[in-house]
């Protein structure tokens, strides 16, 4: 039986101290360039001495075309190595593990940001997106290499590329709209070349003290379920990978319009040989006993969004006491700062879910 407490050994990099990992969330903290702020700062040291084994940070764009939010964590230029080092070397003290979550907007950037074209797989001439020409591809695989070099220069101990929630990674895997005839597209094996190109690209061009994870979505934005279970197969029997990090919304969720009765999306996935990679999944884990049981489902790590938001200490807690569910929501916004959220992380949380904050 595996427990919370439990180490996890990884294919490449440090181990894993628990089972316990702080999934990336978006809070528009950074400063305006993409460097890090002290809040941002703040919010991850809190959480590290809150005992998560593996620290997320948010999504970090890989070139300055793919930045989606304002404040958004940026990894594309070595301008913004010294606060990575800090973080790196902050994490570290509390006896973590730290990662930085690859991300690059795709058709969902947004130009008021960047100054630059929008560009994804596919034209979409009502909002001006840009398909991406064959050698911008390949450059956009060279952008993730490139940044996930500069975290482990930076001293992180892995990173996680954002193949989840309809970003560009995601977009190439869209089966409605990417059809694509140059090789990256159009059809399962084309799709999912662009993942396969920049997960390898990152292995080859980082060491074997660090670690490459990757999150998935598994349906929605295009995805089909069956290709995905075929693509996390491949991934994990390929070695490229270490963590994969499965975003399920619910770890109870049926697939879509699937009968009562049906298996889980969960269980479509942790029966596929692991060849070594572990596997981690999200969604709506609140309490000891919903990470005791995706540890009893076959999960290797539980990754912990909103129940971290509301207690820095999550992961303490939950190890120490079997019992332990995290505050319920709505909580206050003094709540919230107690909790080192900026103002800036607060007012993005309540315009979002504003169900989820009283006042």
């Amino acid at each position: 039986m595996t427990f919370l407490s439990d180490p996890l050994p990884l294919r490449h990099g440090r181990a894993l101290p628990n089972r316990l990992v702080l999934a990336p969330m978006t809070n528009q903290q950074s400063h305006p360039d993409g460097t890090l702020s002290e809040d941002e700062l703040a919010w991850l040291i809190a959480r590290a001495d809150g005992g998560f084994g593996l620290l997320q940070t948010a999504a970090a764009y890989v070139h300055p075309a793919g930045q989606v939010w304002p404040g958004q964590l940026g990894i594309s230029s070595d301008a913004h190595l010294p606060g990575l080092e800090r973080l790196a070397v902050a994490i570290a003290a509390a006896g973590g593990r730290s990662s930085v979550q690859l991300h690059h907007g795709g058709v969902r950037a947004e130009k008021n940001l960047s100054g630059q074209d929008v560009v994804g797989p596919w034209d979409d001439a009502q909002t001006g997106v840009r398909a991406m020409t064959t050698t911008e591809v390949q450059q956009a695989v060279e952008d993730f290499a490139a940044a996930a070099a500069r975290a482990e220069q930076a001293g992180i101990d892995g990173i996680e590329v954002h193949g989840g929630h309809g970003y560009l990674v995601g977009q190439f895997l869209d089966a409605s709209n990417n059809l694509r005839d140059d090789g990256y597209g159009s059809d399962p094996v084309g799709r999912s070349r662009f993942v396969k190109e920049v997960v390898a690209a990152i292995r080859e061009r980082t060491g074997p003290d660090f670690h490459v994870g990757l999150r998935l979505s598994v349906e929605r934005y295009g995805l089909v379920l069956e290709d995905m279970v075929a693509l996390v197969g491949e991934l994990m029997a390929s070695g490229t990978i270490d963590i994969l990090d499965l975003s399920l919304w619910d770890v109870d969720k049926l697939p879509a319009h699937a009968l009562e009765g049906s298996r889980t999306l969960l269980e479509h996935f942790v029966d596929v040989p692991r060849h070594g990679t572990v596997l981690g999944v999200a969604g709506q884990i609140t309490s000891a006993e919903d990470v005791q049981q995706v540890l009893d489902r076959g999960a290797d790590l539980a990754y912990i969004g909103k129940a971290a938001i509301a207690d820095h200490a999550f992961a303490h807690q939950a190890m120490t006491d079997p019992s332990y569910r995290a505050p319920s929501f709505p909580v206050t916004r003094e709540h919230l700062r107690a909790e080192k959220l900026s103002e800036q992380f607060i007012t993005y949380f309540a315009s979002n879910w504003p169900q989820l904050v009283d006042g």
